[in-house]
């Protein structure tokens, strides 16, 4: 586990080798190819949910979100772009750290591709925001056609927070600005500082046990094993 491919300088007539510190990045590369594909997963799941928000088969909601549809395209574009992010992602997670080629007239060692696997992991984590945004925004923009019915605290204070800085759609606008500002707030953790309170709370301790118990988990008493009857 702790072991790593070393490159060393010999000094053949001082019967010296010093080692260069010039460790072998595969490992690390590795783990950047890995991190790509787990957090491309969570807009691919992202991207399906607003797929089911736009679809009034789905959701039995106004097609893409918007009235008057045909006058007006909605989120059908948004739906396009979060659907062109996630395959752009497909192809970026190939791992990088699979491939080497030899440089140097053959003298090169084995490489890791490990900067390119970082570069592309980032413009990975670029886009999988991209796509939360815009399914932020097509969910709260769902909401305006189910009120005034209201959805629980923390959903109902993500909303608050989205629209300080996107508001509903009565009809079709430029939707860049708005995935843009939805982006920073993720990029600015106000949505994670908006709904962690509530998290806190959920999991804290309490008198009445609150939390959906997992239909597959095991309960364990700290009752005593009860005796086995005498014959």
């Amino acid at each position: 586990m702790n072991s790593a491919t070393d490159n060393p300088m010999v000094f053949a007539d001082r019967g010296e080798t010093i080692s260069g510190g010039n460790f072998h990045g595969e490992y690390p590369a590795k783990v950047v190819d890995y991190l790509a594909i787990a957090i491309h997963e969570l807009a691919s799941i992202s991207e399906r949910r607003v797929e089911r928000l736009v679809n009034p088969a789905y959701s039995e909601l106004p097609a893409f979100l918007v009235q008057d549809g045909g006058l007006n395209s909605g989120f059908m574009v948004a739906h396009c772009t979060a659907a062109a992010l996630v395959s752009e992602n497909k192809v970026m997670c190939h791992p990088a750290s699979v491939d080497s080629l030899s440089t140097s007239a053959g003298t090169e060692d084995h490489v890791s591709m490990g900067g390119f696997a970082a570069r592309k992991a980032l413009k990975v984590v670029e886009n999988v925001e991209q796509v939360l945004a815009i399914e932020l925004l097509a969910a709260c923009q769902a909401i305006e056609f189910l009120r005034p019915l209201k959805t629980t605290k923390p959903l109902e204070e993500v909303y608050k927070l989205v629209r300080t800085v996107a508001r509903p759609w009565d009809k079709d606008r430029f939707m860049a600005p708005d995935i843009e500002a939805v982006t920073d707030l993720l990029q600015k953790e106000k949505v994670w500082q908006t709904v962690k309170p509530y998290m806190d709370q959920y999991h804290a301790a309490q008198a009445i046990e609150t939390r959906v118990m997992s239909p597959t988990g095991a309960v364990h008493s700290s009752a005593p094993a009860s005796k086995k009857r005498k014959k």
